[in-house]
């Protein structure tokens, strides 16, 4: 994969570094606004990257990338991605994947008429965490119950409370704690459970009518599933499924899931007699799991999409983007169901 980076804040930063150990990747070019092209020299001369260029058609139009990195705003994500496909570049797209289910559906069609690849660059399905749970949940039983948080305090937050208004917490440029944050945790519940049946979104509300946390309620056909995210507070992150032969349970923030404990009933034991608040004490066996140390948290995300794009395994590439797909929905369903407008340039 011949890569361009597109834009210079710090997931730029996190993905020129994710990248480095990544053999696949030849990077080409770097794109900045013109009034960031200091902040995108800088980068190119670390990272030893041999063309920058603040005119954005004119990267498309000259580079050897065959895909693009997109490190924007959300409000830019969709412009620049199909931008960059009708140039005739595969495209990898940061979180959230658009502000709008339509656009996303629209870049869906566009890759699929021009033979190209889109990817979210969404790092829960990439770590072996999540394949781990996937193939584990079955020793579940009957799933009841789901419950994921993800909670940290913004950098921003001070400055937005001060009354400044950061892109972060901006409806104007798709921010919120829903579209920022707890999009992981809407990613856990679509890709091991399906889509859910009915969405609805419980924020807290910032003076400017954005979303600062909140806990989003999908319900399913025989359980529900509840989400927070925070950007306004702290709290320990977890992601727990239970079921009625046993649970799973990640500790730490989900986007960064390192390990996994499963727990569930020993068949071939008797239970053992009641606890102290009276519950039935059923045998257990649980297994741990560790993912292997990676150079970063987005480093496995990269080798999928070059192994996908260089391999054209257009299979798996459809996979991934079913699911953006259907975690766009979601988001969207949510978003409405709370009243948060966004507008459209």
């Amino acid at each position: 994969m011949k890569l361009a980076f597109i834009g210079t804040g710090k997931i730029i930063a996190d993905a020129l570094f994710a990248v480095q150990p990544v053999e696949t990747i030849d990077i080409t070019a770097i794109w900045a606004r013109p009034h960031s092209r200091d902040k995108a020299e800088k980068f190119a001369e670390e990272f030893n990257i041999p063309e920058v260029y603040t005119d954005y058609a004119e990267l498309l139009e000259n580079t050897a990338a065959d895909t693009v990195y997109i490190g924007l705003i959300n409000s830019a994500h969709y412009p620049y991605a199909k931008e960059a496909l009708l140039a005739g570049k595969n495209v990898i797209l940061e979180k959230p994947f658009t502000g709008f289910y339509d656009q996303t559906v629209e870049l869906q069609k566009i890759a699929g008429e021009k033979g190209l690849f889109i990817f979210e660059a969404v790092t829960v399905l990439h770590n072996e965490i999540m394949s781990h749970m996937k193939s584990n949940i079955e020793k579940l039983g009957k799933i009841k119950l789901v419950l994921c948080n993800y909670s940290q305090y913004s950098s921003r937050y001070d400055e937005y409370l001060q009354g400044v208004i950061p892109h972060a917490f901006d409806a104007e440029y798709y921010g919120g704690a829903l579209f920022d944050i707890n999009i992981y945790n809407i990613h856990y519940c679509v890709n091991l459970l399906g889509e859910p049946e009915n969405v609805q979104y419980y924020p807290n509300l910032g003076p400017n009518g954005i979303d600062t946390s909140g806990a989003l309620v999908l319900s399913y056909k025989d359980f529900t599933a509840v989400c927070t995210g925070a950007k306004d507070t702290d709290s320990p992150g977890y992601v727990t499924i239970q079921g009625e032969k046993g649970y799973m349970r990640i500790e730490g923030k989900p986007n960064i899931a390192d390990k996994l404990m499963v727990t569930y009933i020993d068949e071939n034991a008797e239970a053992g007699g009641r606890d102290a608040a009276g519950s039935v004490i059923r045998p257990f066996i649980t297994e741990y799991y560790t993912a292997p140390e990676k150079h970063h948290r987005m480093t496995e995300e990269f080798e999928d999409f070059a192994r996908i794009a260089d391999s054209k395994d257009y299979a798996s590439a459809k996979i991934l983007l079913d699911e953006t797909v259907q975690v766009m929905n979601v988001l969207e369903k949510a978003r409405l169901s709370a009243n948060i407008i966004f507008n459209r340039e």
